[in-house]
């Protein structure tokens, strides 16, 4: 991908392509912020085996050999659009239909393909616009308020820090990217107000116990969709409880089973339906 060293990069952080065939329809997977395409190694074969090729890119600045990196601090939201759109062009040119999917940071970005991009269907999950905990008011100034505060980085687990994640991803994130992060939901919000999506079938997922994103602005990103006459579906994957990341795969057998029968379905139902 643009704008990194390949020295840099982890070989096992890198992109994952599931080819089925070509002239099939093609679903491209955008990661979450300081995760890799390893986000989607139980998923995108799942996909993969309902006849669609299946592309998982790596985004600039993630899934450095150095777990410690503050390359994310660097971060602009150039590249993940261009990063996007080089994406886009690459399952186009697969020759099938396109539907993008993401998770978290990039549900967000599955959400302004939706938005800007004419694609077959988009699917949003857990998309970041804004903070669970913040009011809307003070979400919609999100980006704002944090300029104002020190670029620091945040541990995802302050007991487990650099423990936290396993071999590969970040264990922390600086408040800049989820600056630019505010940034990138305002406009979408924004846009979604005096123009139609240009993708015609959108797909909302959430967790009604989510523990990071604001559900109520997702509700409102569909609301201000629908006005403008899109087909937009929402849906909430019950039985996960107090969570965020119902996607990576997970090392507890208990937790991963249920992924693999509760969650995993519903999410793939939602890309190919």
């Amino acid at each position: 991908m643009l704008f990194d060293h390949p020295d840099h990069i982890d070989p096992r952080s890198g992109e994952r392509r599931f080819e089925y065939a070509a002239g099939a329809p093609t679903v491209v997977f955008f990661h979450g912020l300081t995760a890799t395409p390893h986000q989607f190694d139980a998923l995108a074969p799942m996909v993969r085996m309902r006849g669609r090729n299946v592309l998982v890119p790596r985004l600039p600045r993630h899934g450095y050999h150095n777990r410690m990196t503050t390359a994310l601090a660097d971060l602009e939201l150039a590249e993940l659009i261009a990063a996007v759109k080089l994406s886009l062009a690459e399952a186009r040119a697969l020759g099938g239909p396109v539907t993008v999917a993401g998770f978290s940071l990039g549900g967000l970005l599955a959400a302004y393909v939706a938005q800007r991009e004419e694609v077959a269907r988009a699917v949003a999950i857990a998309p970041f616009l804004g903070v669970r905990w913040l009011p809307r008011v003070v979400n919609r100034s999100g980006a704002s308020v944090l300029r104002h505060i020190p670029d620091l980085f945040l541990w995802w687990d302050p007991v487990k820090r650099e423990r936290h994640g396993g071999e590969v991803g970040y264990p922390r994130y600086p408040i800049s990217a989820v600056r630019k992060a505010f940034v990138l939901g305002a406009a979408i919000l924004e846009d979604a107000l005096v123009r139609a999506p240009l993708t015609p079938e959108i797909v909302l997922v959430t967790n009604p116990y989510e523990l990071t994103c604001h559900n109520g602005l997702v509700h409102e990103l569909a609301e201000r969709w629908r006005a403008r006459g899109a087909a937009v579906a929402e849906r909430e994957l019950e039985g996960l409880g107090p969570s965020h990341d119902f996607v990576t795969p997970r090392r507890d057998s208990r937790r991963r089973a249920r992924m693999r029968e509760r969650v995993y379905p519903a999410l793939v139902e939602a890309i190919v339906a």
